[in-house]
Order: C-alpha cells, then sequence, then structure tokens
C-alpha cells in the first residue's frame, strides 16, 4: 500500500519551518510525524503531498495505485495507526472537524465517514503548536518508544526525583546530574551525553548523539533533537536535530530547526510586560496574528544563527539561512537570507550563506551535498513570494 503524508495545503502556515520540509517532517514528540507513522505502519511505501518546490526532496506519488492519504498535521499513534491500517476503499478515518486519514482510489467519488473514538486527537495548526501542545503528546511519545527497549543502567553518581523512568538508550551516558520525573519520563538517546550539574525536568527527550552540557537547567516538556547540543536554561521548547544552544542564556516557548547557532548568552523573551496574548508573525497572510497564547517566544528557521550576546523579543520569527547580530533588539520578523539586527538587516549573499552551511555540516561529518546546494538556491529563488 502506498501512504501519501499530505500537509492538506495547510505548508505554508508553518513557515518558515516548512520553507524546506513538508509539514510531517517536523519533529513532534521523540521523533518526526513522518518518523511516527512509518514507525507504526510496518508495510508501506510513503511519499508526500507538499508544496511544489520541495518535491526533488520528498517525493510525490508516482502512481495512479489505490493509497491512504494522511493528515500529515496529526500526531500519529498506535490505536490511530490501526484504524487506518483497517480502513476499506473510500472510507475517511475523522474526529469532529479533523480529517485523519483516508483511503482511495484515482476514481473514487463518495467516501464513507468513519469516526475514530479512541483518545482525542492532537493536530498542529501553528508553528507554536510544537511547543505549547507538546505537554499532551511527549510522556506517551516516550512511553511507547521505550516499550520494547530495555534500559542501560544510570551511573550511581546521578539523583532521581519522582514517579516516571529515566530511560538511558544504548550508549547513553550521564554523570552528576539530576532528574526529576514528577511530571513525566525522560529519554536519553542513544550515544547521547548529559554531563555534570545538569537540572533535568521530565518529560524530557535528548535525541540520539545529542549533548546537555554542564549545569544545564531543563524545564519539561522539552524535546532536543539528534546530535544537537544546549546548554543554559531551556524552558518547554522543540529543537530539530543538528543545532547548537551551547551557552548560557534563555531559551523559552521555542522551536528552533536544523543546523542552527544561538551564540553564548543568547536569550528571548516569552512574556510581554503587558501580559498580553502573543502575536506572531504568519506567512501565509503576511501580517502578525494572534496566537491564543500568553508565553511565546522564537520560532527559528532552518540554517539560521544568533551571535553572541543577542536578544530577542517575545514573538520573534526568524527566517531561513539569517545572521543575526549587534545590540539591541532587531525586530519580531527578521526575512530569510539577512544580515544584521536592531540597526539595521542586508542581504546575506547566497554564496556566504552556502559557505557557512558547509563549514556548519563539516564540523558533524555531514556533507554539504548537491542536494543541499540545490536547496538552498531553490529556497533564494522562490522565498521572495512569501516574504
Amino acid at each position: 500500500m502506498h501512504y501519501v503524508l499530505s500537509d492538506f495545503g495547510k505548508t505554508t502556515d508553518f513557515f518558515p519551518l516548512c520553507l524546506s520540509r513538508p509539514l510531517s517532517e517536523l519533529r513532534f514528540g521523540v521523533l518526526t510525524i513522518a518518523e511516527q507513522w512509518k514507525g507504526l505502519i510496518s508495510d508501506g511505501f510513503f511519499c508526500y503531498d507538499t508544496l511544489p518546490h520541495l518535491a526533488p526532496w520528498y517525493p510525490p506519488l508516482s502512481s495512479e495505485k489505490e493509497h491512504v492519504v494522511l493528515n500529515g498535521s496529526v500526531f500519529p499513534t498506535q490505536a490511530m495507526a490501526a484504524a487506518v491500517m483497517g480502513l476499506a476503499t473510500d472510507e475517511v478515518l475523522v474526529q469532529g472537524t479533523i480529517e485523519i486519514a483516508r483511503r482511495i482510489k484515482p476514481d473514487s467519488r463518495d467516501v464513507n465517514r468513519i469516526v475514530f473514538e479512541d483518545h482525542p486527537v492532537v493536530e498542529l495548526v501553528q508553528p507554536s503548536d510544537l511547543f505549547s501542545k507538546l505537554d499532551l503528546v511527549l510522556s506517551d511519545a516516550i512511553q511507547v518508544h521505550i516499550q520494547h527497549k530495555k534500559s542501560e543502567a544510570l551511573h550511581p553518581s546521578c539523583c532521581v526525583i519522582g514517579k516516571h523512568p529515566v530511560f538511558m538508550d544504548d550508549g547513553a551516558i550521564a554523570y552528576a546530574a539530576t532528574f526529576n520525573t514528577e511530571n513525566g519520563p525522560i529519554y536519553i538517546g542513544k550515544n547521547a551525553l548529559v554531563m555534570e550539574g545538569s537540572l533535568i525536568r521530565g518529560p524530557f527527550v535528548l535525541g540520539d548523539s545529542g549533548v546537555v552540557k554542564m549545569g544545564a537547567k531543563i524545564y519539561g516538556p522539552s524535546v532536543v533533537g539528534p546530535h544537537s547540543k544546549v546548554g543554559g536554561e531551556l524552558n518547554n521548547v522543540t529543537i530539530h536535530s543538528y543545532s547548537n544552544k551551547g551557552h548560557d542564556g534563555y531559551l523559552g516557548n521555542a522551536v528552533i530547526g536544523q543546523w542552527c547557532n544561538l551564540g553564548a548568552n543568547t536569550t528571548n523573551s516569552n512574556l510581554k510586560n503587558t501580559f498580553e496574548e502573543v502575536r506572531l508573525y504568519r506567512y501565509s497572510s503576511r501580517r502578525f496574528e494572534p496566537t491564543g497564547l500568553q508565553f511565546c517566544g522564537l520560532v527559528m528557521g532552518d540554517h539560521s544563527k544568533t551571535a553572541i550576546g543577542t536578544m530577542l523579543n517575545t514573538g520573534t520569527v526568524i527566517g531561513f539561512s539569517t545572521n543575526v547580530f549587534s545590540s539591541g533588539f532587531p525586530r519580531n520578523f527578521i526575512p530569510s537570507f539577512k544580515w544584521g539586527g536592531a540597526q539595521g538587516l542586508s542581504e546575506y549573499r547566497l554564496d556566504k550563506a552556502k559557505r557557512t552551511a558547509e563549514e556548519m555540516m563539516k564540523r558533524r561529518d555531514v556533507s554539504f551535498a548537491a542536494k543541499e546546494e540545490a536547496l538552498f538556491d531553490t529556497l533564494h529563488e522562490l522565498i521572495p513570494q512569501w516574504e
């Protein structure tokens, strides 16, 4: 069976994160949504329904066979996957107004609605949901992820408080760290490292080969993706893979893309002095929109960077491959391929942006291959129409 991970036309609602990936490739829980679907549905061929410019990297359905369309903005569960695999031709799985999946043929016209009643469906509607709705899914996601695994022994120098487990995957190491699992479990991925003096409250995920540096203070629910390094203070964040916040400074109620770097003492505000609802720049409307949140810090697209001592306002959105520096608070929306800060922005030359990405990836032994270069070229050409 072919399974199509569909953005359901909502890709632009998740810019800048989805400038460079389909919606289902966002990290929500231990894994990305796509990884979760693929793990729950073992026998199937997966493809994508996303914006045309992403098709070279995320191939669309290439045949006219019967197939299942999956909602890439929905957090999948075991019960949901079982219901999807049980769908007959021309049946659609729904909960309220949310369409979870439908099984169709090219000539399908009418469909029968099957109501999914096992548990409330968690759907992503805006980028801030990646941290604001994390508490709805993270504890269960960790329990599912570890259910058939055996934990490595925790080093005796560590202290554990609480009723939920601290799970150490193969090769994971933690020294002289304090884990509080009263509010949820903690998962430390394969070959990951938690350094001395770290204070971590669950639920929390540190992805494979990730690093928590000495003396870090982390409040759950938070997720640090594979190969990412974090330090300082973090509160309710989702960080995608290969990104760094390695030094002191506060990051709260935020979502960070891949290959980002936050310089030492970079700090974001997550609460307005007036305690009002936070508004975020929305690419689909080209204006600031209400989030429904009182706490909302930073949304940063892939390959963007901040310099040492950078200060960011409540509800800041930074685009793809932008370098932010200089004193003072830059504006709340910083477009892609920009260079500067509060004193003004200039164009970040494409050749320099690609060279920076290549050097950062080389430090992690990852090649800046032709496909990465092509993505930069494509986005540099297309992004002006959305910003």
